[in-house]
């Protein structure tokens, strides 16, 4: 059985001085501060969810407006039992704090996380993306250690390519740090939403120049789909154990 490493690095050159288990995840506390204005889409979520639990052990797809607007997510992966829980407009500190409610609750056997492009827009630096996405893994495997993550580069767009050396340092640290810890996988989809001119390629683009439009979404299809463990859907039917690490198909 793999486990984590006792101490995640979270920052650049530096370990975090807090073991896995001193960041176990305590009963969530009512959001303050910036966290406050995602509590009604959050609180969303979990009323459907009573309504109609969705099944555990599946895929979770988590965090900002890219996510969200995946519309076609479950018909893009009928093999796969695939749950949205992308927020849009969300940082990845804000993921962060809200993974005890939009990830753990599903013990999912896979986990897909888009995030950090807001945080650059926000003026967050590189290193400061990195270190939430850190953060993001060291909660997530406090509870659940079998559990792999891939990281979906942060992409591209036209409305904010002035960002794109923030975003291309900040995709370079955590694919750095993925390759370093095995249950991280980083999904490059920067590269694949660039022309032969090497800028945004326009066609896959709504018309704010900023989100994703249906051939966008084709493309990433095309380039996530090879990451995620096959036929999650027949697996969750027929057990009721979550599949860990070690027994997942994951064919990037």
């Amino acid at each position: 059985m793999r486990t984590p490493p006792r101490f995640l690095l979270c920052s650049i050159g530096a370990v975090c001085l807090l073991p896995l288990a001193a960041l176990a995840v305590e009963p969530a506390a009512p959001p303050s501060g910036s966290f406050q204005k995602w509590e009604k889409e959050v609180a969303a979520f979990e009323l459907r969810d009573q309504d109609g639990p969705p099944p555990k052990h599946g895929i979770v797809f988590v965090g900002s407006s890219s996510i969200r607007k995946w519309s076609t997510l479950a018909e893009d992966f009928p093999e796969q039992r695939v749950l949205n829980r992308g927020f849009g407009g969300s940082q990845l500190a804000d993921a962060v704090f809200f993974v005890d409610r939009l990830v753990l609750p599903y013990q999912p056997s896979f986990i897909v996380l888009y995030s950090g492009g807001n945080d650059i827009n926000a003026k967050k630096t590189p290193e400061q993306v990195f270190d939430s996405y850190c953060e993001f893994v060291t909660k997530v495997w406090a509870k659940q250690p079998e559990t792999p993550i891939a990281y979906i580069s942060i992409a591209g767009n036209p409305k904010r390519w002035s960002q794109v050396a923030e975003v291309i340092k900040a995709n370079a640290l955590i694919e750095a740090y993925t390759k370093q810890h095995p249950g991280l996988l980083f999904i490059d989809v920067f590269h694949q939403m660039l022309g032969v001119n090497g800028l945004p390629r326009p066609e896959i683009f709504s018309s704010d120049n900023l989100h994703m439009n249906a051939e966008g979404y084709k493309l990433w299809t095309q380039v996530v789909g090879p990451y995620l463990p096959k036929s999650t859907a027949r697996a969750a039917a027929s057990t009721t154990h979550a599949p860990t690490a070690g027994n997942l198909q994951i064919n990037p």
